[in-house]
């Protein structure tokens, strides 16, 4: 019998042994095989176990995010949303739209006390934070784009949540910094909290959660917005003061939009349209800076700097009075992008001195607090190439745990203007065209996208990081295609960003000093910050070498398709 128990014992080790041990991968240069970048290598791992085996970058999209809903719980999801952006090697392009909803039951006033005064810790934590999710039905339909069966897709997401996987140091931090809020917001224990300090190392088990994804991968789209786990979640609703219904999460649709493309000296970038913010800030920010060559100023200049920042404070300022979900408001894209609009907007630009941001918005006092999304990029050996970004907004999103079910529920209701001029958990400010209304799509940041150069991928890239996503987008295909820069330091170089409001701008620590004594002497207000997201991009050079580089400043990590 003590045998028998030491094998048993030995054979679970020898099983677990498969995730706990893997090496992060930061930057390959390869040729005619598919390449992925996000944010966990094993997720990263399995999308190009999913290439080896047939499948093409929309295959490898699916099996990425199912495992960065295991390896990556902070922000990688099945309870939150996403946007994708895709150009196949036909030339066809695509996005898909699976952003949060607003449950039948929100209203425009519901995190509002007597007084009319907005209660943010009501939109950002527990129950009633919760958007309708939207991942499950975006990787659905994603599913016509692949070529390989989704139960063979979401396997090895079951694998690494059935057999566990080493967490790192970051992850074992974050889960110890956050053992307090689970607590709080969970009645049934959950896979998070242990009673002794999570260590790099330790093994993540998430038994509940693959329970979930045995049932999607059963019943499809049915096994999670039907059936047991649909009940799960609505079970958790009642025990807070969540408002989503099993007739809110049976009737969520994605939209499928035509994608926002626009010419920037010669490239087309492929991006996502409203209810994303970020295609339109992309666009415009792209648009005034070049009005200026800033191609001809050294990266990282002040004089760069500057005209980049003042691109940003007037974006920024028109996605706080003109976006929302179109299906709700006027979408006023085309003329918030065209070469009149933009002109007019960038002649009260000065070259020697901040521009006050009163004079581009109405001013009001916002707050700004931190951020946690993720993004995939990958292209396969044929040309296909994809961009996705999910997210549960906020870290971990609203701290609950589905019981029973094992996963992290979104906080997005908090990305609506929960009252007309109140900031979001980001700092952003939002009007009357992003006010909370029941099936509406909360305006998102999240800029998913491609430039093509002759009509084929040229840059894949996002980011994670609330309100900084477009920046560092924008700051990603600049120092690409303007600054020249090579794929790692487009990535990794330091990092700036500006919202309009407040009216300082954030610099990561290791930003230039000089550009900061200038920018100072211009009456800009600097504040230094540890980082600004974790930008996954891929390169493909005229030569057809693919470089893929995965950010720095996180455990990001680039894969490729095995031989």
């Amino acid at each position: 019998m003590k045998k028998l128990h030491f094998l048993l014992i030995l054979i679970s080790q020898l099983t677990f042994a498969q995730f706990t041990n893997f090496n992060t991968v930061k930057e390959v240069r390869v040729k005619n095989k598919g390449v992925i970048v996000s944010a966990h290598p094993l997720a990263s791992e399995a999308g190009a176990k999913i290439l080896k085996m047939g499948g093409n970058a929309y295959d490898a999209i699916v099996a990425t995010q199912y495992a960065l809903t295991v390896v990556y719980p902070q922000a990688g999801n099945i309870g939150g949303g996403g946007f994708l952006v895709g150009v196949k090697n036909n030339g066809e392009k695509f996005t898909l739209d699976y952003r949060e909803t607003a449950p039948e039951k929100a209203s425009r006033d519901m995190y509002l006390d007597k007084k009319g005064n907005a209660n943010t810790d009501l939109s950002q934590n527990g129950r009633l934070a919760v958007g309708i999710p939207g991942s499950v039905a975006g990787i659905y339909a994603t599913l016509k784009h692949c070529n390989l069966p989704m139960n063979q897709l979401i396997q090895p997401a079951i694998d690494l949540a059935e057999q566990g996987f080493a967490i790192t140091e970051r992850e074992a931090n974050l889960l110890n910094s956050l053992r307090d809020e689970f607590l709080k917001h969970n009645i049934s224990k959950t896979a998070f909290v242990k009673n002794e300090k999570w260590k790099a190392g330790d093994l993540l088990v998430q038994k509940e959660l693959a329970e979930t994804l045995k049932r999607i991968q059963k019943d499809g789209m049915k096994g999670f917005y039907e059936g047991k786990t649909a009940e799960l979640i609505v079970a958790e609703m009642k025990r807070g003061n969540g408002i989503i219904s099993l007739k809110d999460l049976k009737n969520y649709k994605v939209a499928e939009r035509k994608p926002m493309k626009f010419d920037y000296k010669g490239h087309e970038i492929v991006t996502m349209p409203l209810p994303s913010s970020g295609g339109i800030i992309l666009a415009q920010m792209l648009k005034m800076s070049s009005f200026e060559n800033i191609e001809k100023y050294q990266h990282n200049s002040a004089k760069a700097v500057q005209i980049m920042i003042e691109a940003e404070r007037r974006a920024f300022a028109d996605r706080a009075e003109y976006m929302g979900d179109p299906a709700f408001i006027k979408d006023e894209t085309a003329m918030l992008i065209s070469d009149d609009y933009l002109k007019s907007r960038w002649k009260s630009y000065s070259p020697n001195q901040a521009t006050r941001s009163g004079d581009v918005g109405k001013i009001i006092n916002p707050t700004k607090e931190s951020t946690e999304t993720t993004h995939i990029s990958v292209v396969d050996k044929d040309g296909n190439a994809a961009a996705v970004t999910t997210t549960l907004n906020g870290l971990y999103g609203s701290k609950v745990v589905v019981s029973g079910a094992g996963f992290f529920l979104n906080n997005e209701m908090d990305d609506f203007s929960i009252k007309p001029g109140v900031p979001n958990m980001f700092g952003a400010v939002g009007g009357e065209a992003n006010k909370i209304e029941p099936g509406k799509r909360m305006l998102s940041s999240m800029t998913p996208t491609i430039v093509l150069k002759k009509g084929k991928p040229y840059i894949i890239v996002g980011t994670p990081g609330g309100t900084t996503i477009p920046t560092s987008v924008y700051q990603s295909i600049v120092n690409t295609i303007d600054f020249k820069l090579s794929p790692n330091m487009a990535v990794n170089a330091p990092k700036f960003h500006h919202q309009w409001l407040p009216e300082s701008v954030s610099v990561e620590k290791n930003f230039p000093e000089t550009t900061i004594s200038d920018l100072e002497k211009m009456n800009y207000k600097i504040e230094r910050i540890s980082q600004i997201g974790r930008t996954e991009m891929i390169v493909i050079d005229e030569k057809g070498n693919i470089i893929g580089v995965a950010d720095g400043r996180g455990d990001d990590s680039v894969a490729v398709e095995a031989p």
